[in-house]
């Protein structure tokens, strides 16, 4: 039997990358999607495709943060836009920042993972796409694993960790290495307006345009003559 892994997947860029990645490594991938009561429900039939496209199971579980707190789930908050990625990375901490997310959607899969015997919890959290969020950086990601070791038996027993492949990686790279491990990157949604089109306005169309032009590679989701954000 192969090793299982829970692949949090979000039906965005980064976490489809990771879900095949993690195919590759060798692992049985059971995909699991948070529906947390973000402003649409667009990456969340993507996951679905996605996990389908792999091969993997897919699982979603209903937590919808009540509390908002955040433009991706709250629509009176304005999303952040028309900002260049020089402003991006200073701009600190943007409204779509979702207080403890990760915290939460790792818990779950933690959970899930141990309970069905999974080696690993993927996340495709990695620092240069952070836009300020203090829960994709390394640092909070190696503490968590302190968590995962010291408050679950399978992690004390050294049989579960949490696997951040993409953390140390230029979003660039990452298309480049979705790319050869095949992913369908058609069937993939980072903007945050969630719209028939990407807005190419938000911050996350922005990062993304700038990814996949610096990798020298056409976004199927978009015009090459709108890809200049």
């Amino acid at each position: 039997m192969k090793k299982r892994a829970v692949v949090l997947l979000s039906g965005g860029l980064d976490s489809a990358v990771t879900l095949f990645y993690a195919i590759r490594a060798g692992y049985a991938c059971y995909a699991l999607t948070v529906l947390y009561g973000q402003r649409h429900r667009k990456e969340v039939a993507l996951a679905r495709r996605l996990a389908g496209l792999a091969g993997a199971h897919f699982e979603t579980v209903r937590l919808p943060f009540f509390w908002k707190g955040s433009s991706l789930v709250d629509r009176r908050q304005k999303l952040p836009r028309d900002r260049t990625v020089r402003q991006i990375a200073a701009g600190g901490v943007p409204s779509s920042y979702v207080p403890a997310r990760n915290t939460v959607l790792l818990s779950i899969g933690v959970a899930y993972a141990e309970a069905i015997g999974a080696r690993r919890v993927f996340i495709g959290a990695h620092e240069e796409d952070a836009s300020g969020y203090p829960d994709c950086r390394r640092p909070y990601l190696e503490t968590f694993n302190d968590v995962v070791r010291l408050g679950t038996k399978a992690g004390g027993a050294g049989k579960l960790a949490v696997s951040f492949p993409l953390i140390g990686k230029k979003k660039s790279r990452i298309i480049t290495l979705g790319a050869k491990l095949g992913v369908p990157f058609a069937h993939t949604w980072s903007c945050y307006a969630g719209g028939k089109r990407p807005c190419m306005r938000c911050d996350s169309c922005v990062l993304r345009a700038k990814g996949f032009r610096e990798a020298g590679l056409p976004d199927p989701l978009v015009r090459r003559d709108r890809c200049t954000a």
